[in-house]
């Protein structure tokens, strides 16, 4: 265990300096880039303004979302996680078609269900396509999330989502050859990040609920990184895949060799649900569930 511990390890590495040349940095401030929804209390930011800090007590929670929105590319978040007992709270990272709940939206999620004191965090990724879920996977992660910034990135094209934790791929969403209701690749997405209470469903399935005793609750952001395609209408220029974008080329059409090592990894010891073999909730596997994420 602790030499494949040890191999991932290397091979995570590599990767990140694989990414780190072609990773594009936004510029300007909070305010350039977001908009926020929720109360002046409820969002602090370091003297530098680099961290931006989220907060949940009773009366409120915090979100924010980009003033822009995005057609495929790679999105990235360092995020810390509240630490302690954070039972019933979600601190989400996610992408949407609208701002809010809509039937017919598109949506890509990170979602990090709090816990008491002393147990894992289990980060939830789901997809939706045109108002239907449903699609989670659940892992847990191999460090400790709210000691330390790590980032969560997606890569959207054409072919495949992968939602990557530290640069290494812990799910892969495929798209198929013909037309579909299970990928989101026609409707332009902005980003968004929040915390909130949902101790209806966040903890052992709402079992556990929020400990108000110990408000506030604080989620903490940097670096907000996009290499993607900027929507801008009436003529976006992202309504079709060009290749001129790595995200867009052969070799992120699928993984690489040592990203399916990583991937391997995951599947053998983080996966803790996956939709696709929960034959309770779906007798017939969903159509998506068939396509081969190694490919």
């Amino acid at each position: 265990m602790a030499s494949s511990i040890a191999h991932f390890l290397v091979l995570s590495a590599i990767i990140v300096v694989l990414f780190s040349s072609t990773q594009a940095e936004v510029q300007g401030s909070f305010d350039d880039n977001f908009s926020k929804s929720c109360p002046e209390t409820h969002f602090k930011t370091s003297e530098d303004g680099q961290i931006w800090y989220l907060s949940l007590d009773k009366k409120a929670g915090c979100g924010f979302m980009t003033k822009q929105k995005y057609r495929f590319g790679w999105f990235s978040m360092r995020l810390k996680l509240v630490g302690g007992d954070s039972a019933g709270v979600v601190t989400a990272y996610y992408m949407c078609t609208e701002d809010g709940a809509g039937p017919t939206r598109d949506e890509l999620d990170f979602e990090f269900l709090g816990n008491r004191t002393g147990e894992p965090y289990l980060i939830q990724t789901n997809v939706y396509k045109n108002g239907t879920g449903n699609r989670e996977m659940r892992h847990v992660l191999w460090f400790d999330p709210t000691q330390d910034f790590h980032t969560y990135s997606i890569l959207w094209n054409t072919h495949q989502i992968v939602f990557f934790v530290d640069r290494v791929p812990i799910r892969v969403y495929k798209n198929a050859n013909y037309t579909n209701n299970f990928f989101p690749n026609e409707k332009p997405m902005y980003l968004f990040s929040s915390i909130w209470n949902a101790d209806d469903w966040a903890t052992r399935g709402g079992l556990e609920k929020t400990n108000w005793k110990n408000q506030p609750f604080v989620s903490s952001y940097k670096d907000f990184n996009v290499d993607g395609c900027q929507w801008k209408d009436p003529y976006p220029s992202c309504v079709s895949t060009t290749t001129q974008n790595w995200w867009d080329q052969y070799d992120s059409w699928h993984l690489s060799s040592d990203q399916k090592l990583d991937y391997a990894w995951v599947q053998r010891n983080l996966v803790i649900y996956d939709y696709c073999q929960d034959t309770e909730r779906f007798p017939k596997k969903p159509e998506e569930c068939w396509l081969n994420p190694w490919e």
